[in-house]
């Protein structure tokens, strides 16, 4: 498979899923949605879903959607990102580049969406809150753990049921993005992946989003580095913890 059918998989795929995975934040944040104030719980099955239809549209690229995936299959020694894409620097840079123009684009779709919605609320963190993830106590080092230990969970599982997203199953990986949701997301948001965050974050400081105020730069370090040290940890643990999946497979 050549490295352009890569790149569009993953945009495409990867833009699928911060479409429907901000906008389902948009309908329950802002002001005057039909979903507003519908808590916490739609937002997960949201992303869930959002994922779900992700991994769908990119399943030719082994549906990556997220640099952690991406670094954890690296760290896990394999020999092929997917089917007929073999592991190499341009093949590493193809699906991060993807994965993060993929997710800013998404964002910028959402806010065309909400576009009247986001006028509408008068309150800057909601509309941030939209884009990018945010800890519910501000603490760099619990809320960087949180991402690692969030993200080690969703590569390991990943690893463990098909060495890629598209091998464990659309349906599988939703459901496992709900649970860590449920079960990890109280404290930081669960980002879980770096394009995810960054790329919406950069889209909310670009869009001229009325009465946006900051974009949090300070903490947006925490959601793309945490990621990336759990995606990678979860690959070198199926290394050490082979008869696991031995097992699954």
């Amino acid at each position: 498979m050549s490295l352009g059918i890569v790149f569009l998989s993953e945009l495409f795929g990867t833009a699928m899923l911060t479409l429907l995975g901000c906008g389902v934040v948009a309908n329950v944040a802002l002001k005057g949605t039909k979903g507003y104030n519908a808590g916490f719980l739609m937002v997960t099955w949201g992303w869930g879903l959002a994922v779900f239809a992700g991994v769908f549209v990119a399943a030719k690229s082994g549906a990556h959607l997220n640099p952690a995936v991406t670094i954890g299959l690296l760290a896990n020694g394999g020999g092929t990102y997917a089917t007929d894409v073999p592991i190499t620097f341009a093949s590493t840079v193809t699906y991060l580049g993807a994965e993060l123009l993929g997710a800013f684009l998404g964002a910028v779709v959402c806010w065309l969406a909400y576009k009247q919605h986001f006028d509408a609320e008068p309150e800057a963190p909601a509309k941030l809150g939209v884009f990018s993830t945010g800890p519910a106590i501000r603490s760099t080092p619990w809320n960087l753990a949180t991402e690692i230990i969030g993200t080690f969970v969703l590569v390991f599982v990943i690893l463990a049921f098909g060495g890629t997203p598209s091998g464990l199953g659309p349906l599988a990986v939703a459901l496992l993005v709900v649970g860590i949701g449920v079960s990890l997301g109280g404290p930081t948001g669960y980002a879980i992946n770096p394009a995810r965050d960054l790329g919406p974050r950069i889209a909310h400081a670009l869009l001229p989003i009325k009465g946006k105020g900051s974009s949090d730069w300070s903490y947006s370090w925490i959601p793309v580095v945490g990621p990336l040290v759990g995606g990678a940890l979860a690959g070198v643990a199926a290394n050490v913890l082979p008869i696991i999946f031995v097992a699954a497979s």
